[in-house]
């Protein structure tokens, strides 16, 4: 069995088949996948697809959108954690984090909803989905002033050492369609080189298409679609299945058994 640990299953570019989507990913194995929110306006959205399709689900407030949220939402967030508390479905608060490579966002009123939202995490009792974007040290610093259950730093693309801290703090590092780019030296390298315990496998559906889907700028222009989704992880797992010199069993095994310990309340779904 394949977890796809992260997959904006609720994304406009699945309306036309999302059904399909998700039958597709069955057929390929991928029996369970995490939906994680960006924003107040679609906590229910993940939630409804989450019981829909037996998958879990995330909440939080998106670094990219902190820009159109107030202290309103935050304020949601608690409300919608508390309600749903009892959700075995709920499993994380994400997604949430930093983004310094976009330009227009302001960094400070970032730091503002990351830290607030560790601390609901930390209220709630529920591990973190972080976002990370050139901020490894920045989200490091508020992850030992306000400490969390652990989680998963999403999309992993730090240094080794930045890596090491993030296990040290209990965190497991997301891997995914960026593995199968030869090009990404530094990505592949940790990915072989990490403990076996610090693993696991994501999407990021419809976004971070694998080398097989990428689309230049011109061709996307042109109309060419990249769209990612979530039946895709096995073929981006051999990347990984190739690196470490695993078979694609032992690949699933040990992936999804990380999950589950990054995420603990995937263990009453089992």
């Amino acid at each position: 069995m394949w977890i796809d640990s992260h997959c904006h299953l609720d994304a406009r570019e699945f309306d036309a088949d999302r059904a399909a989507v998700v039958a597709r990913a069955r057929a390929a194995g991928v029996l369970q996948i995490v939906i994680p929110a960006v924003e107040t306006a679609n906590f229910d959205a993940v939630r409804h697809l989450a019981q829909q399709h037996d998958f879990v689900y995330a909440l939080g407030i998106h670094p990219m959108y902190v820009m159109r949220a107030g202290e309103q939402d935050l304020a949601l967030l608690a409300e919608a954690l508390e309600q749903h508390h009892g959700d075995p479905r709920l499993v994380a608060v994400g997604e949430i984090g930093l983004d310094f490579f976009m330009a227009g966002l302001d960094a400070e009123r970032q730091l503002h909803f990351y830290r607030e939202q560790l601390k609901l995490a930390r209220r709630f009792e529920l591990p973190v989905i972080l976002h990370v974007r050139r901020s490894a040290d920045q989200l490091l610093a508020g992850l030992r002033r306000i400490g969390v259950r652990g989680g998963i730093a999403h999309a992993f693309n730090g240094s080794a050492q930045q890596a090491a801290a993030f296990v040290e703090l209990g965190f497991k590092l997301g891997f995914g369609g960026t593995l199968s780019f030869d090009r990404s030296l530094q990505i592949r390298r940790l990915a072989a080189e990490l403990p076996d315990e610090a693993l696991v496998l994501e999407t990021d559906a419809p976004d971070i298409p694998p080398h097989w889907l990428y689309k230049t700028a011109e061709q996307r222009a042109a109309g060419a679609i990249a769209r990612n989704e979530p039946a895709e992880l096995p073929r981006i797992a051999q990347s990984l299945a190739e690196l470490r010199g695993w078979t694609q069993v032992q690949t699933a095994a040990v992936t999804s058994a990380n999950v589950r310990a990054a995420l603990p309340r995937l263990l009453r779904l089992a």
